[in-house]
């Protein structure tokens, strides 16, 4: 029997007019881990998170949560669930305190003022528990749609694009509190457009592209298997070409002539860099400055769905 909090086995969803937005997903993700997918628009992110979370009814397969069937035991499945979704649909006219606690009630929980009281001091939102949700900005309501998310106490939150049209310094905030959640053992699963919160955040990371999982890798892992490094050679003096002594190390020049490019797998034992600066030093090429550049998450997700 499987520990993990959210089991995905072989499920697929094709739509009446035979559109098959998932294809064979099978995906296990633990208690208290941070999980990243990642796709182009159009991908089935949003069709897979709503299947786990029971708004969509898959074609195939099986999903549970937290060891509950989310066709045979939707309501006990679905209430190990909190959904922060993409779309800020929230009643203008209500209070934070009132729609927070509100949201608890429909999951049939009893009240509780300290946990409302709790969430909204997490997610900075406790100065703002009296105000009606209109006069709030948008960063700030997507909090609340966080809060109402977490009111029910759930062992799951999914994160659909959370900080989309949200300023830096409030994503920043947003994710000490995500990290917070992960320290009380919370899982979350999160889509994203914003690669480098990813990169941070996520201990794996899943990549569908056209309903298909491609991908799913630790990311650390993932970086350093596929991420590439850059040494960039600025020079002393131009040069027109690359000596064709040169020529084994696949080097490119760039236009102004001052600028020689290697890339290197900085994890290979040999990488090369020893042997092309001794190389680059044989051939009387002087160089005053050296700047390394490592590929970010972005570019090796381009790299996979280019290449699936």
């Amino acid at each position: 029997m499987s520990n993990s909090t959210i089991v995905i086995e072989n499920v697929g969803k094709t739509y009446n007019n035979g559109f098959q937005a998932l294809k064979h997903i099978n995906l296990e993700i633990q208690q208290g881990e941070i999980f990243a997918l990642l796709g182009p628009n159009g991908a089935g992110k949003t069709t897979l998170i709503s299947s786990i979370c029971g708004i969509v009814n898959y074609t195939s397969g099986r999903i549970s949560v937290c060891g509950y069937d989310i066709r045979r035991d939707y309501r006990q499945a679905r209430a190990c669930i909190g959904l922060v979704p993409q779309e800020l649909t929230t009643d203008a006219f209500e209070t934070t305190w009132f729609t927070v606690s509100f949201s608890r009630g429909l999951f049939g929980k009893p009240p509780n003022p300290v946990h409302i009281e709790h969430t909204l001091k997490r997610l900075a939102l406790w100065d703002k528990k009296d105000a009606q949700l209109r006069t709030l900005s948008g960063g700030m309501k997507r909090r609340v749609m966080i809060a109402k998310a977490l009111s029910h106490e759930p062992m799951v939150l999914f994160l659909d694009e959370p900080t989309a049209g949200v300023d830096v310094e409030l994503r920043k905030s947003m994710w000490e509190q995500v990290n917070a959640l992960r320290e009380t053992g919370v899982t979350v699963i999160l889509t994203t457009h914003y690669l480098e919160e990813a990169e941070q955040m996520a201990d794996r990371v899943g990549v569908i592209n056209k309903g298909e999982l491609i991908l799913v890798e630790e990311k650390k892992s993932l970086m350093r298997k596929m991420g590439k490094k850059t040494l960039m050679l600025e020079l002393h003096e131009p040069l027109s070409t690359v000596p064709g002594a040169l020529e084994e190390y696949a080097l490119s020049l760039a236009q102004d002539g001052l600028h020689l490019v290697f890339h290197y797998d900085v994890f290979r034992e040999d990488h090369g860099v020893a042997e092309f600066l001794h190389s680059i030093r044989q051939q009387g090429i002087r160089y005053k400055d050296i700047v390394t550049e490592q590929s970010s998450l972005e570019e090796i997700f381009i790299q996979m769905v280019n290449e699936k």
